[in-house]
C-alpha cells in the first residue's frame, strides 16, 4: 500500500516528536525564558504513539525518526525504540538528538533496534557551543558523537545550522572534521520558526556560502549519493574526506517537490508540513484503526504544494510568531 498526497508525492516517512523538553536551550529553538512545557498528561503515551506507527506502517510508512525536544530526556525511550523496531514494514528507525546523553544510552538504543542518529552540532568551539546552547558542554556533545560511531549508529550525521556572524567562520573546520572522521555534516539554512527568534534576519546565510568557501579553500564539493536515510540534503564529497557534506536549502532552494514526510507532535497532532499551521489531533480516532488511517490520508490530502518561506527568508502568508517553535514541533 502507498501514501500519496494531492501532488502525487509518495510519503513513507513519519517524524515523531516524543517530548518538547530538552536539556539544552539553543537560541534558535527557544527564547531566553525557555518554553512553556507541555504537561506529561498532555503528551502521547508510548502506547498511543504505537497505534499511529502501526496504522501508518499498514499504509506504507517504512521510515521513522524520533525527535523532540531532546528525545533522550523522556523516560523509558529504549522500550519505545524496541516496540517500533518490531513493527512489520518499518525498515529504518533513526533519531535526532543533541548527543550529550548518548554515552549513557547508545548501546541500549542500538540493541533495541535504533539504526542511526543525527546529532545537532552548530560549532566546534567550546565557548560558542555554550553560548548557542546557553548551558551545554562541548565535550559532552563530542563524546556523544564518538559513542555513536563506536556503537555503529551509522551513518552518523551532524546537523549544523549556518548562522552569519556566529559559525560562518568555522566552515573550513567542519570540512576538516569530515576529512578526519566518517561523519556526514549537513549544513542547514537558518529558518525562523516561532516568535522567540528575533535574530533571524541578521543571521541568515544561503548555503551557496558553503560551496564558495569550500572551493576557495581548495576543497571543492563533488556530488555523491546520499549516505543513507531519506532526506532533502544534496550530498557532496571533498578531497580526502572520510565522510560527506550535505546541504539542506529550505529557503534558497525549496525541496518541497520531493517531500516524503509527515509529522506527529508530542501532544498528538499530525502535521503535513513543518511551515504550515494546519494540523489535526489523533486522539479522537486512536481506538479506531480505520478512522486513524483515514485521518492520516486526510492530513496528507491537505498538504500544500510548498511551504511558506520565501527566498528572502520572509513568510508569505502566515506569521511565524503564530507557529509552534521547533521544540514544540520536532525538527
Amino acid at each position: 500500500m502507498t501514501l500519496k498526497d494531492g501532488q502525487g508525492r509518495m510519503h513513507d516517512y513519519l517524524r515523531i516528536s516524543i517530548t518538547d523538553r530538552c536539556n539544552l536551550r539553543c537560541v534558535y529553538c527557544m527564547g531566553d525564558d525557555g518554553i512553556e512545557q507541555t504537561s506529561h498528561d498532555a503528551i502521547l503515551s508510548y502506547e498511543e504513539i504505537m497505534k499511529v506507527v502501526s496504522a501508518g506502517a499498514e499504509l506504507g510508512i517504512s521510515k521513522i525518526r524520533i525527535t523532540g525536544g531532546e528525545p533522550l530526556v523522556r523516560k523509558d525511550l529504549i522500550e519505545l525504540i524496541r516496540m517500533i523496531a518490531a513493527v512489520p514494514g518499518i525498515k529504518d528507525l533513526a533519531m535526532t538528538t543533541n548527543g550529550t546523553l548518548l554515552p549513557r544510552y547508545a548501546e541500549a538504543l542500538k540493541n533495541a533496534g535504533l539504526n542511526r542518529v543525527n546529532i545537532s552540532l552548530d560549532t566546534l568551539n567550546a565557548d560558542k557551543y555554550r553560548q548557542i546552547t546557553r548551558c551545554g558542554k562541548f565535550e559532552e556533545a563530542m563524546k556523544g558523537i564518538e559513542t555513536a560511531l563506536h556503537y555503529n549508529l551509522r551513518p552518523v550525521k551532524l546537523n549544523t545550522v549556518l548562522m552569519k556572524g556566529v559559525n560562518d567562520d568555522e566552515v573550513i573546520d567542519f570540512l576538516q572534521l569530515v576529512r578526519e572522521k566518517p561523519l556526514h555534516i549537513r549544513f542547514i539554512e537558518y529558518m525562523q520558526i516561532g516568535d522567540h527568534d528575533q535574530g533571524y534576519s541578521s543571521h541568515y546565510l544561503p548555503l551557496s556560502f558553503i560551496e564558495k568557501t569550500a572551493k576557495k579553500a581548495g576543497l571543492p564539493l563533488t556530488p555523491v549519493p546520499l549516505p543513507g536515510g531519506a532526506g532533502p540534503a544534496e550530498s557532496y564529497s571533498i578531497p580526502g574526506g572520510k565522510g560527506t557534506i550535505g546541504l539542506i536549502h529550505p529557503i534558497s532552494k525549496h525541496f518541497c517537490d520531493t517531500c516524503n514526510r509527515l509529522r506527529l507532535t508530542a501532544e498528538g497532532s499530525l502535521k503535513a508540513c513543518l511551515y504550515w499551521q494546519d494540523e489535526k489531533p489523533v486522539q479522537p480516532v486512536l481506538d479506531d484503526k480505520k478512522a486513524l488511517q483515514g485521518l492520516i490520508r486526510e492530513v496528507l490530502g491537505g498538504k500544500p504544494v510548498e511551504h511558506q518561506m520565501a527566498a528572502d527568508g520572509s513568510c508569505r502568508t502566515i506569521n511565524p510568531g503564530a507557529m509552534r517553535g521547533m521544540s514544540k514541533t520536532g525538527g
